[in-house]
Protein backbone atom coordinates (compact mmCIF):
# COMPACT_ATOMS: atom_id res chain seq x y z
CA UNK A 1 0.00 0.00 0.00
CA UNK A 2 0.94 3.69 -0.93
CA UNK A 3 1.78 6.30 2.52
CA UNK A 4 -1.64 8.05 2.12
CA UNK A 5 -2.54 10.39 4.34
CA UNK A 6 -5.77 13.03 4.34
CA UNK A 7 -5.38 16.74 3.23
CA UNK A 8 -7.62 18.78 4.55
CA UNK A 9 -7.39 21.60 1.74
CA UNK A 10 -8.75 18.58 -0.55
CA UNK A 11 -10.76 16.79 1.63
CA UNK A 12 -9.31 13.06 0.56
CA UNK A 13 -6.79 10.59 1.23
CA UNK A 14 -3.95 11.39 -1.22
CA UNK A 15 -0.76 9.48 -2.13
CA UNK A 16 2.58 11.45 -0.52
CA UNK A 17 5.69 11.71 -1.67
CA UNK A 18 7.90 14.57 -0.87
CA UNK A 19 8.74 17.25 -2.64
CA UNK A 20 12.92 16.05 -2.15
CA UNK A 21 13.36 12.66 -2.70
CA UNK A 22 13.69 10.86 0.79
CA UNK A 23 13.47 14.11 2.86
CA UNK A 24 10.12 15.47 4.51
CA UNK A 25 9.30 18.61 5.83
CA UNK A 26 7.57 19.44 8.55
CA UNK A 27 5.89 22.05 10.15
CA UNK A 28 4.37 21.94 13.32
CA UNK A 29 2.18 24.41 15.00
CA UNK A 30 3.45 24.87 18.50
CA UNK A 31 2.37 25.99 22.07
CA UNK A 32 1.43 30.07 22.97
CA UNK A 33 3.86 29.94 25.84
CA UNK A 34 1.77 31.88 28.17
CA UNK A 35 0.72 28.84 30.96
CA UNK A 36 1.29 24.84 30.93
CA UNK A 37 0.25 23.04 28.08
CA UNK A 38 -3.20 20.75 28.67
CA UNK A 39 -3.98 17.19 27.26
CA UNK A 40 -5.80 18.42 24.07
CA UNK A 41 -2.93 20.32 22.93
CA UNK A 42 -0.28 17.22 23.76
CA UNK A 43 -2.97 15.08 21.01
CA UNK A 44 -2.24 17.21 18.73
CA UNK A 45 1.84 17.46 19.57
CA UNK A 46 1.65 13.14 19.92
CA UNK A 47 -0.11 12.97 16.50
CA UNK A 48 2.69 15.05 15.01
CA UNK A 49 5.10 12.93 16.77
CA UNK A 50 3.28 9.81 15.17
CA UNK A 51 4.04 11.80 11.74
CA UNK A 52 7.82 11.75 12.19
CA UNK A 53 8.10 9.00 13.97
CA UNK A 54 6.11 6.70 11.15
CA UNK A 55 8.11 8.71 8.31
CA UNK A 56 11.35 7.83 9.82
CA UNK A 57 9.95 4.06 10.19
CA UNK A 58 9.28 4.44 6.17
CA UNK A 59 12.54 5.40 5.42
CA UNK A 60 12.31 9.28 5.52
CA UNK A 61 14.38 12.13 6.23
CA UNK A 62 12.70 14.31 8.19
CA UNK A 63 13.13 17.72 9.00
CA UNK A 64 10.51 18.90 11.60
CA UNK A 65 9.46 22.88 12.79
CA UNK A 66 7.77 23.57 15.78
CA UNK A 67 7.58 27.25 16.52
CA UNK A 68 7.02 28.41 20.19
CA UNK A 69 4.80 31.71 19.96
CA UNK A 70 6.50 33.98 22.83
CA UNK A 71 4.80 37.21 21.36
CA UNK A 72 0.41 37.73 21.18
CA UNK A 73 -1.96 39.24 23.22
CA UNK A 74 -1.73 36.43 25.75
CA UNK A 75 1.55 36.47 26.91
CA UNK A 76 1.73 40.35 26.84
CA UNK A 77 -0.80 40.22 29.11
CA UNK A 78 0.32 37.57 31.45
CA UNK A 79 4.13 39.28 31.85
CA UNK A 80 2.25 43.07 32.44
CA UNK A 81 0.10 41.02 35.31
CA UNK A 82 3.08 39.72 36.83
CA UNK A 83 5.54 42.81 36.28
CA UNK A 84 8.18 40.92 34.38
CA UNK A 85 9.74 41.15 31.24
CA UNK A 86 8.11 39.07 28.34
CA UNK A 87 11.20 37.10 27.95
CA UNK A 88 11.34 35.95 31.73
CA UNK A 89 7.67 35.31 31.48
CA UNK A 90 7.86 33.03 28.45
CA UNK A 91 10.98 31.69 29.59
CA UNK A 92 9.68 29.56 32.16
CA UNK A 93 6.73 28.64 30.39
CA UNK A 94 8.97 27.22 27.51
CA UNK A 95 10.86 24.95 29.95
CA UNK A 96 7.92 23.68 31.40
CA UNK A 97 7.23 22.71 28.14
CA UNK A 98 10.14 21.15 26.86
CA UNK A 99 10.02 19.14 30.07
CA UNK A 100 6.49 17.86 29.33
CA UNK A 101 7.54 16.76 25.59
CA UNK A 102 10.25 14.46 27.47
CA UNK A 103 7.71 13.60 30.09
CA UNK A 104 5.90 12.27 27.08
CA UNK A 105 8.26 10.74 25.17
CA UNK A 106 7.91 13.04 21.50
CA UNK A 107 11.39 13.32 19.48
CA UNK A 108 12.60 16.43 19.65
CA UNK A 109 11.76 18.33 16.33
CA UNK A 110 15.21 19.86 14.57
CA UNK A 111 14.12 23.91 15.08
CA UNK A 112 12.04 25.47 17.92
CA UNK A 113 11.80 29.06 16.29
CA UNK A 114 10.77 31.70 18.75
CA UNK A 115 8.93 34.50 17.22
CA UNK A 116 10.36 37.18 18.91
CA UNK A 117 14.16 35.90 17.59
CA UNK A 118 12.51 36.29 14.07
CA UNK A 119 10.98 39.81 13.92
CA UNK A 120 13.10 40.89 10.56
CA UNK A 121 11.95 38.10 8.65
CA UNK A 122 8.62 38.79 9.49
CA UNK A 123 9.18 42.55 8.36
CA UNK A 124 10.15 41.30 4.94
CA UNK A 125 6.76 39.22 4.33
CA UNK A 126 5.07 41.93 5.35
CA UNK A 127 6.75 44.64 2.79
CA UNK A 128 6.80 41.99 0.43
CA UNK A 129 3.05 42.37 0.23
CA UNK A 130 2.82 46.19 0.85
CA UNK A 131 4.57 46.14 -2.35
CA UNK A 132 2.39 44.22 -4.20
CA UNK A 133 -0.98 45.86 -2.86
CA UNK A 134 -1.85 42.73 -0.79
CA UNK A 135 -1.20 44.57 2.51
CA UNK A 136 -2.00 48.35 3.69
CA UNK A 137 -1.60 50.66 6.74
CA UNK A 138 -3.78 52.76 8.61
CA UNK A 139 -2.28 54.18 11.94
CA UNK A 140 0.95 52.64 11.80
CA UNK A 141 -1.75 49.17 11.85
CA UNK A 142 -0.64 46.97 9.36
CA UNK A 143 -3.61 44.62 7.33
CA UNK A 144 -3.69 42.01 4.68
CA UNK A 145 -6.87 42.54 2.35
CA UNK A 146 -8.47 39.29 2.14
CA UNK A 147 -10.27 40.90 -0.89
CA UNK A 148 -7.11 40.97 -2.86
CA UNK A 149 -6.15 37.20 -2.38
CA UNK A 150 -9.15 35.39 -4.22
CA UNK A 151 -8.93 32.20 -3.51
CA UNK A 152 -8.75 33.27 0.44
CA UNK A 153 -10.68 30.70 2.33
CA UNK A 154 -10.06 27.62 0.56
CA UNK A 155 -8.24 26.01 2.90
CA UNK A 156 -11.11 26.14 5.58
CA UNK A 157 -13.65 26.00 2.72
CA UNK A 158 -15.65 29.10 3.86
CA UNK A 159 -18.22 30.66 2.20
CA UNK A 160 -16.95 33.94 1.72
CA UNK A 161 -19.87 35.59 -0.02
CA UNK A 162 -20.93 37.34 2.89
CA UNK A 163 -17.77 39.20 3.01
CA UNK A 164 -18.31 43.08 4.15
CA UNK A 165 -14.82 44.68 2.43
CA UNK A 166 -12.55 46.64 4.40
CA UNK A 167 -13.80 45.29 7.65
CA UNK A 168 -10.68 44.86 10.26
CA UNK A 169 -9.50 43.02 12.88
CA UNK A 170 -6.59 43.98 15.38
CA UNK A 171 -6.74 40.78 17.80
CA UNK A 172 -5.13 37.33 17.39
CA UNK A 173 -7.89 35.23 17.57
CA UNK A 174 -10.88 35.57 16.48
CA UNK A 175 -14.58 33.74 15.68
CA UNK A 176 -15.28 31.69 12.27
CA UNK A 177 -17.99 34.38 11.44
CA UNK A 178 -15.18 37.44 11.30
CA UNK A 179 -13.96 37.08 7.47
CA UNK A 180 -11.95 40.36 7.99
CA UNK A 181 -9.00 41.98 7.26
CA UNK A 182 -6.17 40.93 9.74
CA UNK A 183 -3.22 42.08 11.58
CA UNK A 184 0.09 41.60 10.00
CA UNK A 185 1.89 44.15 12.03
CA UNK A 186 0.49 46.27 15.43
CA UNK A 187 1.35 49.61 15.91
CA UNK A 188 2.45 50.33 19.73
CA UNK A 189 0.02 51.54 22.00
CA UNK A 190 -0.21 51.58 26.18
CA UNK A 191 -1.58 47.48 26.47
CA UNK A 192 1.86 46.53 25.13
CA UNK A 193 3.80 48.04 28.30
CA UNK A 194 7.63 47.50 27.09
CA UNK A 195 6.82 45.17 24.05
CA UNK A 196 7.91 46.57 20.59
CA UNK A 197 10.52 46.74 18.35
CA UNK A 198 11.63 49.70 15.86
CA UNK A 199 11.67 48.39 12.55
CA UNK A 200 11.07 50.21 8.88
CA UNK A 201 6.86 49.13 9.39
CA UNK A 202 7.39 51.61 12.77
CA UNK A 203 7.39 51.04 15.82
CA UNK A 204 4.97 48.24 17.61
CA UNK A 205 5.02 43.89 17.03
CA UNK A 206 3.85 41.28 14.97
CA UNK A 207 0.42 40.03 14.76
CA UNK A 208 0.09 36.45 15.50
CA UNK A 209 -0.43 34.63 11.90
CA UNK A 210 3.05 36.49 10.19
CA UNK A 211 4.97 34.14 12.96
CA UNK A 212 4.65 31.23 11.26
CA UNK A 213 5.03 32.21 7.66
CA UNK A 214 8.48 33.74 8.31
CA UNK A 215 9.47 30.55 10.52
CA UNK A 216 8.32 28.15 8.29
CA UNK A 217 10.23 30.41 5.19
CA UNK A 218 13.59 30.31 7.01
CA UNK A 219 14.03 26.55 8.02
CA UNK A 220 11.94 25.06 5.35
CA UNK A 221 11.22 26.87 2.29
CA UNK A 222 8.47 29.13 0.81
CA UNK A 223 7.04 25.76 -0.37
CA UNK A 224 7.33 22.46 2.19
CA UNK A 225 5.56 19.27 2.53
CA UNK A 226 3.21 18.91 5.77
CA UNK A 227 1.94 21.32 7.69
CA UNK A 228 0.34 20.30 10.92
CA UNK A 229 -1.98 21.49 13.74
CA UNK A 230 -5.58 20.78 15.77
CA UNK A 231 -8.33 21.91 13.73
CA UNK A 232 -8.99 24.89 16.36
CA UNK A 233 -5.64 26.26 14.39
CA UNK A 234 -7.74 25.80 10.76
CA UNK A 235 -9.31 28.82 10.85
CA UNK A 236 -8.36 31.94 11.51
CA UNK A 237 -4.87 30.26 11.92
CA UNK A 238 -3.83 28.09 8.88
CA UNK A 239 -6.13 30.40 6.95
CA UNK A 240 -4.15 33.03 7.14
CA UNK A 241 -0.99 31.63 7.04
CA UNK A 242 -1.96 30.26 3.57
CA UNK A 243 -2.82 33.47 2.09
CA UNK A 244 -0.07 35.45 3.26
CA UNK A 245 2.62 32.84 2.05
CA UNK A 246 1.06 32.75 -1.05
CA UNK A 247 0.77 36.25 -2.00
CA UNK A 248 4.23 37.30 -0.80
CA UNK A 249 6.18 34.58 -2.75
CA UNK A 250 3.70 33.75 -5.38
CA UNK A 251 4.35 29.68 -4.99
CA UNK A 252 2.31 27.38 -3.69
CA UNK A 253 2.64 26.99 0.43
CA UNK A 254 2.04 23.57 1.89
CA UNK A 255 1.72 20.43 0.03
CA UNK A 256 -0.03 18.55 2.70
CA UNK A 257 -2.28 20.04 5.67
CA UNK A 258 -3.25 17.89 8.20
CA UNK A 259 -5.32 18.28 11.31
CA UNK A 260 -6.31 16.30 14.25
CA UNK A 261 -9.58 17.02 15.81
CA UNK A 262 -10.49 18.21 19.46
CA UNK A 263 -9.94 16.67 22.73
CA UNK A 264 -13.07 16.21 25.49
CA UNK A 265 -13.06 14.68 28.48
CA UNK A 266 -15.66 12.50 29.85
CA UNK A 267 -18.11 13.51 27.06
CA UNK A 268 -17.70 16.95 27.87
CA UNK A 269 -15.47 19.97 26.71
CA UNK A 270 -12.24 20.32 29.24
CA UNK A 271 -12.58 23.61 30.78
CA UNK A 272 -11.58 25.04 34.64
CA UNK A 273 -15.45 25.91 35.25
CA UNK A 274 -15.82 22.26 35.22
CA UNK A 275 -13.00 21.16 37.09
CA UNK A 276 -11.96 18.99 34.10
CA UNK A 277 -9.51 20.83 32.68
CA UNK A 278 -5.94 18.89 32.88
CA UNK A 279 -2.38 19.42 32.58
CA UNK A 280 0.19 16.37 31.97
CA UNK A 281 1.46 17.39 35.17
CA UNK A 282 -2.06 16.86 36.38
CA UNK A 283 -2.60 13.24 34.97
CA UNK A 284 0.65 11.87 36.66
CA UNK A 285 -0.17 13.32 40.43
CA UNK A 286 -3.08 11.62 39.83
CA UNK A 287 -1.17 8.05 39.86
CA UNK A 288 -1.44 7.24 36.13
CA UNK A 289 2.23 7.13 34.67
CA UNK A 290 3.15 9.30 31.07
CA UNK A 291 3.49 6.17 28.70
CA UNK A 292 -0.42 5.01 30.17
CA UNK A 293 -1.72 8.93 28.54
CA UNK A 294 0.69 8.41 25.37
CA UNK A 295 -1.11 5.72 24.74
CA UNK A 296 -4.41 7.00 24.70
CA UNK A 297 -3.55 9.74 22.89
CA UNK A 298 -2.43 7.94 20.28
CA UNK A 299 -4.92 5.01 20.20
CA UNK A 300 -8.16 7.16 18.32
CA UNK A 301 -7.38 8.15 14.93
CA UNK A 302 -6.19 11.81 14.93
CA UNK A 303 -9.54 12.91 12.55
CA UNK A 304 -11.87 11.53 15.35
CA UNK A 305 -12.85 13.20 18.39
CA UNK A 306 -11.10 11.80 21.19
CA UNK A 307 -13.05 11.22 24.90
CA UNK A 308 -10.80 11.30 27.18
CA UNK A 309 -11.73 9.15 30.07
CA UNK A 310 -9.72 7.66 33.15
CA UNK A 311 -11.53 4.19 32.93
CA UNK A 312 -9.36 4.55 29.29
CA UNK A 313 -6.13 5.75 31.26
CA UNK A 314 -6.57 2.44 33.46
CA UNK A 315 -7.02 0.24 30.47
CA UNK A 316 -4.22 1.73 28.73
CA UNK A 317 -1.71 1.05 31.78
CA UNK A 318 -3.28 -2.63 31.67
CA UNK A 319 -2.39 -2.90 27.97
CA UNK A 320 0.72 -1.68 28.66
CA UNK A 321 1.90 -4.24 31.32
CA UNK A 322 0.68 -6.81 29.06
CA UNK A 323 2.92 -5.34 26.19
CA UNK A 324 6.11 -4.71 28.64
CA UNK A 325 5.71 -7.98 30.06
CA UNK A 326 5.86 -10.07 26.66
CA UNK A 327 9.16 -7.98 25.89
CA UNK A 328 10.79 -8.34 29.10
CA UNK A 329 9.74 -12.25 29.42
CA UNK A 330 10.65 -13.21 25.84
CA UNK A 331 13.95 -11.75 25.71
CA UNK A 332 14.66 -14.48 28.69
CA UNK A 333 13.29 -17.35 26.84
CA UNK A 334 15.96 -19.81 25.64
CA UNK A 335 13.72 -21.22 22.41
CA UNK A 336 13.10 -24.48 21.35
CA UNK A 337 12.18 -26.34 18.16
CA UNK A 338 9.93 -24.44 15.50
CA UNK A 339 7.88 -25.69 12.83
CA UNK A 340 8.35 -22.11 10.90
CA UNK A 341 5.15 -21.21 12.39
CA UNK A 342 6.59 -18.23 14.65
CA UNK A 343 8.26 -16.16 11.28
CA UNK A 344 4.76 -16.13 9.26
CA UNK A 345 3.31 -14.12 12.81
CA UNK A 346 6.14 -12.15 12.61
CA UNK A 347 5.97 -11.37 9.01
CA UNK A 348 1.93 -10.37 9.49
CA UNK A 349 2.55 -8.21 12.40
CA UNK A 350 4.82 -6.20 10.67
CA UNK A 351 3.20 -5.96 7.44
CA UNK A 352 -0.14 -5.58 9.08
CA UNK A 353 0.95 -2.89 11.42
CA UNK A 354 2.86 -0.62 8.20
CA UNK A 355 -0.29 -1.26 6.42
CA UNK A 356 -2.48 -0.01 8.62
CA UNK A 357 -0.80 3.43 9.31
CA UNK A 358 0.05 3.62 5.28
CA UNK A 359 -3.71 4.52 5.64
CA UNK A 360 -3.61 7.51 6.91
CA UNK A 361 -2.07 6.77 10.27
CA UNK A 362 -4.99 4.29 10.86
CA UNK A 363 -4.03 3.58 14.39
CA UNK A 364 -6.14 0.74 15.87
CA UNK A 365 -5.59 -2.10 13.23
CA UNK A 366 -1.84 -1.06 13.86
CA UNK A 367 -2.45 -1.94 17.42
CA UNK A 368 -4.43 -4.96 16.71
CA UNK A 369 -2.04 -6.34 14.90
CA UNK A 370 0.42 -6.17 17.82
CA UNK A 371 -1.46 -7.85 20.34
CA UNK A 372 -2.53 -10.24 18.18
CA UNK A 373 1.00 -10.89 17.69
CA UNK A 374 1.79 -11.15 20.82
CA UNK A 375 -0.70 -13.71 21.73
CA UNK A 376 0.41 -15.69 18.71
CA UNK A 377 3.72 -15.37 20.17
CA UNK A 378 2.84 -16.33 23.37
CA UNK A 379 1.14 -19.74 22.42
CA UNK A 380 4.26 -20.54 20.17
CA UNK A 381 5.87 -20.32 23.46
CA UNK A 382 3.76 -22.43 25.89
CA UNK A 383 3.00 -25.09 23.38
CA UNK A 384 7.58 -24.89 22.56
CA UNK A 385 7.31 -24.12 19.29
CA UNK A 386 9.17 -21.03 19.08
CA UNK A 387 12.73 -21.17 18.09
CA UNK A 388 15.45 -18.93 19.70
CA UNK A 389 15.77 -17.44 16.00
CA UNK A 390 11.92 -16.73 15.98
CA UNK A 391 12.76 -15.16 18.74
CA UNK A 392 15.50 -12.97 18.44
CA UNK A 393 13.32 -12.22 15.32
CA UNK A 394 9.98 -10.94 17.64
CA UNK A 395 12.17 -9.16 19.67
CA UNK A 396 13.51 -6.47 17.09
CA UNK A 397 9.73 -6.82 15.19
CA UNK A 398 8.55 -5.02 18.41
CA UNK A 399 11.37 -3.11 18.72
CA UNK A 400 10.52 -1.68 15.10
CA UNK A 401 7.07 -1.12 15.51
CA UNK A 402 8.11 0.38 18.86
CA UNK A 403 10.13 3.25 17.52
CA UNK A 404 6.86 4.20 16.55
CA UNK A 405 4.64 4.17 19.20
CA UNK A 406 7.55 4.96 21.98
CA UNK A 407 6.02 2.57 24.67
CA UNK A 408 8.12 0.21 25.60
CA UNK A 409 9.74 0.54 29.03
CA UNK A 410 13.10 -1.09 28.84
CA UNK A 411 14.32 -3.04 32.40
CA UNK A 412 17.50 -1.83 33.47
CA UNK A 413 20.12 -4.27 33.20
CA UNK A 414 20.67 -3.64 37.28
CA UNK A 415 20.28 -1.56 40.09
CA UNK A 416 22.26 -1.96 43.07
CA UNK A 417 19.64 -0.97 45.85
CA UNK A 418 16.66 -3.01 44.00
CA UNK A 419 19.14 -6.28 43.66
CA UNK A 420 20.14 -5.67 47.54
CA UNK A 421 16.75 -5.89 48.53
CA UNK A 422 15.64 -8.67 46.72
CA UNK A 423 19.03 -10.35 48.15
CA UNK A 424 17.67 -9.62 51.93
CA UNK A 425 14.20 -10.34 51.16
CA UNK A 426 15.16 -14.31 50.07
CA UNK A 427 17.20 -14.16 52.95
CA UNK A 428 14.56 -13.13 55.55
CA UNK A 429 12.17 -16.09 53.29
CA UNK A 430 15.02 -18.74 53.56
CA UNK A 431 14.85 -17.79 58.01
CA UNK A 432 11.31 -17.70 57.81
CA UNK A 433 11.03 -14.28 58.10
CA UNK A 434 8.08 -14.28 56.28
CA UNK A 435 6.57 -10.23 57.78
CA UNK A 436 10.61 -8.78 56.68
CA UNK A 437 9.70 -10.72 53.55
CA UNK A 438 6.32 -9.29 52.66
CA UNK A 439 7.42 -5.76 54.46
CA UNK A 440 10.21 -5.05 51.61
CA UNK A 441 8.14 -6.05 48.96
CA UNK A 442 5.77 -3.86 49.69
CA UNK A 443 8.69 -0.95 50.27
CA UNK A 444 10.19 -1.75 46.87
CA UNK A 445 6.07 -1.70 45.53
CA UNK A 446 5.90 1.49 47.43
CA UNK A 447 9.02 2.60 44.68
CA UNK A 448 7.23 1.20 41.70
CA UNK A 449 8.84 -2.10 41.93
CA UNK A 450 6.74 -4.98 41.41
CA UNK A 451 8.43 -8.48 42.05
CA UNK A 452 8.40 -11.66 40.36
CA UNK A 453 8.69 -15.08 42.23
CA UNK A 454 9.48 -18.08 39.55
CA UNK A 455 10.99 -21.29 39.24
CA UNK A 456 14.51 -19.14 37.91
CA UNK A 457 14.59 -16.83 40.77
CA UNK A 458 12.89 -13.30 41.65
CA UNK A 459 12.59 -11.00 39.10
CA UNK A 460 12.25 -7.15 38.95
CA UNK A 461 10.32 -4.19 36.98
CA UNK A 462 9.20 -1.32 36.84
CA UNK A 463 5.81 -0.36 37.60
CA UNK A 464 3.81 0.76 34.86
Amino acid sequence: MALMFYNTMSRAKEAFEPLEKGHVRMYTCGPTVYNFAHIGNFRAYIFEDLIHRFLRFKGFRVTQVMNLTDIDDKTIKGSRAKGITLDEYTAYYKNIFFEDLKTMGITPAQHYPEATRHIPEMVDIVKRLVAKGVAYEVGGNYYFSIAKFPSYGKLSHLDMSGLKAGARIATDEYEKESFSDFALWKAWDAEDGDVFWETELGKGRPGWHIECSAMSRKYLGETFDIHTGGVDNLFPHHENELAQSEAAFDKPFVKVWMHCEHLIVEGRKMSKSLGNFFTIRDILAKGFPAPALRYVLLATHYRQQLNFTFDSLNAAREALVRYNDFYNNLKEYQGTAADGEGGLVIDKMLAGFEDALDDDLNMSPALGEIFDFIRDINRLKSEGRLSAGEKARALAALEKVDSVLNFLQKKEESDPEIENLIARRNEAKKARDFALADKIRQDLLAKGVILEDTPQGTRWKRKI
